[in-house]
């Protein structure tokens, strides 16, 4: 098992944990990637304590954000290619269908905010015809994940999600990007990971425990400890089932 932590200047590589020599099952190496190591520190410790069907897992604390996911990744595949991919961690929730805790995949992902406010209008890059809105890996806008069989092992249900640099806390903002994009929950890095495991056709699904709703900043009603143990839960268990 391979560790890397991001710091914002370089790799801290902690090698050798674990040693797995399986080439068994088509999917023996696995990258886990998280913004933080938070997000997934019991399935790190579950995974360094457990043969988990002896593949070979590495796990990439890439950092918070758009730019961060898409450079260290980017980085983490240029050194090898892995099977598949695995982005775990939290999300906001921009619908009342999802509740604390509960566990989605991201089935689609948009850059939501990526773009210019015009006559009290927001447009996206694609609306101002700086990008084409189905050049790949876009399709109308979105990024897809196209490897259905992966998804079905997780089955989980299958949401569309927006990616931003700023948290969202106006009304008014959430409710564009349900109109625009009619997206679910948010996060801070998902359509980058989605944008590089695309261009690179390396298979790979992004899940997230929801831990707040998209609004006003109030930390007091968000239950990350829940988000976490509930993602964690069921990462280790889909682990397993690959």
């Amino acid at each position: 098992m391979k560790f890397y932590i991001i710091d914002g200047r370089s790799y801290t590589f902690f090698n050798d944990r674990l040693h797995y020599a399986s080439y068994r099952i088509k999917m023996n190496h696995i990258l886990l990637i998280a913004a933080t190591e938070k997000e997934i520190a019991p399935t790190i410790h579950y995974c360094d304590q457990h043969h988990t069907k002896e593949k070979n897992i590495d796990v990439l604390i890439a950092g918070i954000g758009l730019a961060f996911t898409t450079y260290h990744l980017t980085k983490y595949i240029q050194n090898t290619k892995p099977d598949l991919i695995i982005q775990a961690g939290i999300a906001g929730s921009l619908t009342n269908k999802y509740n604390s805790g509960d566990v989605v995949l991201i089935e689609k992902d948009f850059f939501a905010d990526m773009g210019s406010m015009e006559n009290n209008t927001f447009k996206d890059v694609f609306d101002l015809n700086l990008c084409h809105a189905n050049d790949y890996p876009f399709s109308n806008k979105g990024l897809i994940n196209i490897h259905k069989n992966i998804m079905d092992i997780f089955n989980l249900p299958r949401v569309i999600g927006i990616s931003v640099n700023e948290i969202t806390t106006h009304q008014s903002r959430i409710q564009l990007y349900k109109e625009k994009y009619h997206a679910d929950v948010e996060s801070m890095e998902g359509a980058a990971f989605h944008y590089v495991c695309l261009q690179q056709k390396i298979p790979f699904v992004q899940i997230r425990s929801i831990s707040n709703m998209v609004g006003v900043r109030d930390k007091t009603k968000w239950n990350m400890k829940e988000a976490i143990q509930k993602l964690n839960v069921l990462l280790m268990d889909r682990i397993e089932r690959l």
